[in-house]
């Protein structure tokens, strides 16, 4: 966990070798982490991508009859379909207006097939019925409807449309959840990855740090501290007291710029160049 990696760090050998000299360090810290953020970036745009035309075609199944897609509702038996004079129209009508609809809907215009009417959906607001009636009547027919608080929906039944619709659906269903897993476990290795990066340059900056600030030969111990998150201020006060000696002007004007490890949160106070890697899961998904 990362506080015992902490408590516990070691200088990576293998990684960074120490006697190469400190700017190529430093800049082979630098691509590693680029390196990384550029991956993440093309990664998780992949994934996003997919992610928002999922949501796109499932807020499509949701609301009510009137703006919801149809797709999963409709079936080829409830339309009159290929008839060079009939047409089948969807119409949602209000729940408190069943039966004026039953009663009405046969006189709202002329050559409206009778008893063609059948409700095939129904939510919460209302119900979504069929109505049969000539094409040459059909625009007459829905300004009489619009009058009467029955709302025509624009759909048109076209089988393939409808097919490839659901297909597309399932289709980024299946790319989401192939892309997730790898994706996870990619975060996983590569946070590791750059909060190793990162704790190297904090170890290399203490020892910049200590060089020019108690000169040569090299001759220091650096300690990391972690204190209760109430006594930080008092840490500090104590610090710049004992330690005041060796740089007045600094302990009276500049805070301790070392990390604070309550949380892992970075101080406001850091004045010199850190390498920073966050991850923010919930982009990926909901849960």
């Amino acid at each position: 966990d990362l506080i015992s990696y902490l408590t516990r760090f070691e200088w990576d050998m293998a990684k960074y070798p120490i006697k190469q000299p400190l700017k190529n360090i430093s800049e082979a810290l630098a691509k590693q982490v680029t390196q990384i953020e550029a991956d993440l970036k093309t990664r998780s745009a992949a994934y996003n991508n997919i992610k928002g035309n999922l949501q796109s075609l499932e807020k499509k199944t949701v609301g009510n009859l009137l703006t919801r897609t149809l797709a999963d509702i409709v079936h080829k038996e409830d339309f009159v379909l290929n008839s060079e004079y009939l047409i089948t129209l969807l119409v949602v009508v209000p729940k408190s207006s069943y039966v004026q609809w039953q009663k009405t809907y046969e006189s709202l215009s002329d050559m409206v097939v009778p008893r063609s009417t059948k409700m095939i959906a129904e939510d919460a607001e209302g119900g979504l019925f069929t109505v049969t009636l000539f094409r040459k009547v059909m625009d007459d027919f829905k300004a009489k409807a619009r009058e009467n608080r029955f709302m025509v929906r624009e759909f048109y039944f076209d089988e393939k449309e409808l097919k490839c619709e659901k297909e597309e659906l399932m289709k980024l269903a299946s790319d989401k959840k192939q892309q997730y897993g790898p994706l996870l476990r990619w975060l996983k290795v590569n946070f590791s990855e750059a909060f190793v990066a990162w704790i190297h340059v904090k170890a290399l900056r203490v020892f910049v740090e200590s060089v020019l600030r108690y000169g040569l030969p090299v001759n220091f111990q650096a300690m990391l501290l972690q204190p209760n998150r109430k006594s930080v201020k008092r840490l500090r006060d104590v610090l710049n007291v004992v330690f005041k000696h060796l740089d007045e002007v600094a302990a009276a004007s500049i805070m301790d710029p070392g990390m604070d490890i309550p949380g892992l949160q970075l101080s406001n106070q850091e004045y010199y160049p850190y390498v920073y890697f966050k991850i923010d899961l919930s982009l990926l998904d909901g849960s």
